[in-house]
């Protein structure tokens, strides 16, 4: 699977973006898809996922601000991040865990090893 990340951009504190992972070459709801990030001189760290029930996991750091959900039609996984800070500011990756068939499918992982597909980051900035 190929995975597209886009819809990072430069914000205002308080403000909102919205992320898009769009998958080609695989359907994407027979992954576990997750989002990641990492700012300048820090380790890269799970944000969020979305198993392939469609249950989902945030981070503490932005419960309730970020939610994460999935178009199968559109085989696309969105990051709606709302009242956005400027410790938000990071590039932000997808990826994509195709878990072993016989595990549940609303397992699924916030280790970043765990993650075989990877797209390119997109960058979001937000200024206070």
């Amino acid at each position: 699977v190929q995975l597209q990340a886009s819809g990072g951009g430069l914000v205002q504190a308080g403000g909102s973006l919205r992320l898009s992972c769009a998958a080609s070459g695989s359907t994407l709801s027979t992954y576990a898809v997750g989002w990641f990030r990492q700012a300048p001189g820090k380790e890269r760290e799970f944000v969020a996922v979305i198993n392939r029930g469609g249950g989902t996991r945030h981070a503490e750091s932005v419960k309730g601000r970020f939610t994460i959900s999935r178009d199968n039609a559109k085989n696309t996984v969105y990051l709606q991040m709302n009242s956005l800070e400027p410790g938000d500011t990071a590039l932000y990756y997808c990826a994509a865990d195709r878990l072993p068939a016989y595990m549940s499918r609303f397992s699924s992982s916030t280790s970043e090893s765990d993650y075989e597909y990877w797209g390119r980051g997109t960058q979001v900035t937000v200024s206070s």
